[in-house]
């Protein structure tokens, strides 16, 4: 339980203001994760510990048990993001959420909760160098906007023509963080980061030939960035892009907020 939830539950029993058969059954409700069917025991303090419910990874879950597992965060009020949901499954949990949204390209469905009420907290750009890297930018902007941040997505500007990356160049300066997909030599996070003031999530995917080895080519040229703002995920991770970006666009957005500020 979270200790601030304890702390509660424990002045509401010293004032009598509930019962010790009240509390008891407020501690079961509250102890932190729900087991559902048998196959899953749902996190349910995710986002009090971290700020954003748990995720669900599709790949490898039946629609069924994506269902439930949903249906867990849904009845004790969170969102939803599932990654890595094939057409059937999608079109299943949009049938069971109407509320809810499946995006084909992205592979991702979302149900959005009480953390998405509100303004928009936080400016996030997901850039891609190609067309091929958009299934990867499409989780990433998917799971940013969960966030609850404004997301800009600019597809196709690598360095093949870097001239249109040049063109867009106000876009960048006005993000907080920024997530940069790319596969063949994975060159585009370094130039982005050396036009950028701010933190960049490069995201190396396994779009390109075959001396690109399914992205090892792409992710150890990122790693190797000259840029210092250059940090790396994993390859196609555009879930943990998003996630990473999200979070500390939020937290600057939070900050203006706070000085007065406007997102946009």
């Amino acid at each position: 339980m979270i200790p601030r939830h304890l702390a509660q539950l424990f002045e509401a029993l010293a004032s009598g203001e509930t019962t010790p058969e009240k509390a008891a059954h407020a501690f079961e409700k509250h102890q932190g994760f729900a087991e559902t069917g048998g196959f899953a025991h749902v996190d349910l303090h995710r986002r009090d510990r971290c700020g954003f419910p748990e995720v669900v990874f599709g790949l490898g879950k039946t629609a069924e048990q994506i269902e439930a597992i949903l249906g867990t965060l849904v009845e004790h009020g969170q969102g939803c993001l599932v990654t890595r949901v094939d057409p059937k499954v999608g079109d299943r949990l949009a049938s069971a959420f109407p509320d809810g949204h499946y995006n084909p390209l992205g592979r991702t469905f979302r149900r959005p909760g009480p953390e998405a009420e509100g303004p928009k907290l936080g400016r996030v750009v997901v850039v891609t160098a190609g067309t091929s890297d958009l299934p990867v930018a499409e989780e990433a902007r998917v799971t940013a906007e969960a966030w609850n941040c404004d997301v800009t997505l600019l597809a196709d500007v690598g360095v093949a023509g870097l001239h249109r990356l040049l063109s867009r160049l106000d876009r960048l300066s006005e993000a907080d963080a920024l997530v940069v997909a790319a596969g063949m030599e994975g060159a585009l996070p370094s130039v982005v980061g050396g036009l950028s003031p701010c933190p960049v999530i490069a995201v190396p995917t396994s779009i390109g030939y075959g001396a690109s080895f399914q992205g090892l080519a792409a992710l150890l040229g990122m790693l190797n960035s000259c840029a210092s703002n250059v940090v790396v995920v994993n390859i196609d991770a555009g879930f943990n892009g998003g996630y990473v970006a999200g979070l500390i666009a939020r937290r600057a957005g939070q900050a203006r907020a706070s000085a007065g500020e406007t997102s946009n």
